[in-house]
């Protein structure tokens, strides 16, 4: 090929560093980051999230239109650039955490209570209330890609629809979740591409939450119309549901329930399983080998979450109303509360760091959100939001069931 003459070459050559300048000048100046350290807190007051920085502790944007977040939850997706938010309203909202910005949104329902993504990170799955189901879209694109009504026949044989509660992913592409007024389970596998539901009936009454273990071995759902829980073992979903824990608390007088405990954060440590016990002051230790109860920790109030620090070494736990204002560690050895903290009025939700050296409280009545060292237990920084709920780190990402 014969070579361009001198005179030309250099017109071209200023043309094209032209042409790299003005691209350079037309890219917005943001920092380079990665997202491993990031996470977000509702604010359910202001429709907002507060996107974080966990190793800096500080607040770094807030994410504004997300509709109502009164009982919002969130997941990301698997680059963890992505959040994906839930809102009570129906609302299903796509967030670039880098660049603070709602890729998509959709009104998928008129009232929901959560998500799930598939283990490939293709699908999201919202939870519905009304109407009762479970909805599928493609997580790029928040396309619908499969509705999943949660039907059942009542005492008249009349087909009626349930409200969806409990919902996790699962290995497999698979989707599991518990109906409320049914008191069924069902599983979706979605490893096809098409939709099969299996169904799992008579599980017990009024099924109001669910957790699967971290492992995603085991889906277990509280029971609120009895005592005891249900168990399925999706390794071998053929042998049916289990009833575990049925005696806990037969015959003795329950306390009336101000909040619904919440089983999502599944606190393990060793082969001990620690759980809400609905409507008493207790924390509840069952053995994950045969279930069976361990052991009964008096705690300050009706436990709403109890959460497992990352090595295991702990457990952290809040409270419903009255005692809200509370939140106990008890060490996992001696199984002894050893510190009682006063983040602030109405302690909502409670998020470890991945490796466990901080947690981070939202205090919802005091418009805060305090960081603690889980060592000393000391309180490290204090962050200001307006009525926050649920604080969510990307780290879930990489994790079943969360």
């Amino acid at each position: 090929m014969p070579l361009m003459p001198a005179p030309l070459r250099k017109p071209l050559a200023a043309v094209s560093l032209l042409a790299l300048l003005a691209g350079c000048q037309a890219t917005p100046n943001t920092e380079l980051r990665g997202t491993g350290d990031l996470g977000v807190v509702v604010e359910r007051a202001t429709g907002s999230l507060a996107v974080v920085d966990t190793s800096e502790r500080r607040i770094l944007e807030r994410v504004e239109g997300l509709g109502d977040l009164s009982h919002a939850s969130v997941k990301f997706s698997r680059d963890a650039r992505y959040a994906f938010v839930f809102g009570r309203d129906g609302g299903l909202s796509r967030v670039d955490l880098l660049t603070g910005e709602i890729t998509h949104r959709v009104m998928q329902s008129g009232n929901s209570i959560g998500g799930a993504i598939s283990q490939d990170g293709a699908l999201v799955a919202v939870a519905n209330y009304e109407p009762g189901g479970v909805k599928l879209f493609d997580s790029e694109t928040l396309e619908e890609v499969a509705d999943i009504p949660a039907t059942y026949r009542d005492e008249d044989g009349q087909e009626q629809r349930s409200k969806v509660v409990g919902l996790v992913d699962a290995p497999g592409n698979r989707f599991v979740y518990s109906l409320f007024e049914a008191g069924e389970i069902h599983m979706v596998d979605m490893s096809g591409g098409a939709p099969e539901v299996t169904r799992f009936t008579d599980i017990g009454k009024a099924p109001y939450d669910a957790l699967i273990g971290p492992n995603g071995r085991y889906y277990i759902a509280g029971l609120f119309g009895e005592d005891g829980l249900a168990l399925l073992d999706l390794w071998h979903p053929e042998a049916g549901v289990q009833r575990i824990l049925p005696d806990y608390g037969r015959g003795e007088e329950r306390l009336p329930v101000y909040k619904m405990p919440h089983l999502e954060g599944w606190a393990m440590a060793g082969d001990e399983a620690w759980l809400p016990a609905v409507g008493r002051h207790e924390v509840l230790l069952a053995d994950s080998d045969d279930w069976s109860l361990v052991d009964r920790i008096p705690v300050h109030g009706q436990p709403i979450f109890v959460m497992s620090r990352p090595d295991e070494r702990q457990v952290w736990v809040n409270f419903a109303h009255p005692d809200n204002d509370v939140v106990q560690v008890i060490d996992t050895e001696s199984r002894e509360v050893v510190a009682t903290l006063t983040p602030g009025e109405a302690v909502l939700h409670m998020e470890f760091t991945p490796r466990g050296e901080q947690v981070w409280i939202s205090a919802r009545d005091s418009d805060r959100v305090v960081v603690y060292d889980t060592r000393t237990l000391e309180e490290i920084a204090r962050l200001d939001s307006e009525s926050p709920s649920g604080i969510f780190f990307t780290d879930r990402a990489h994790r079943i069931g969360l």
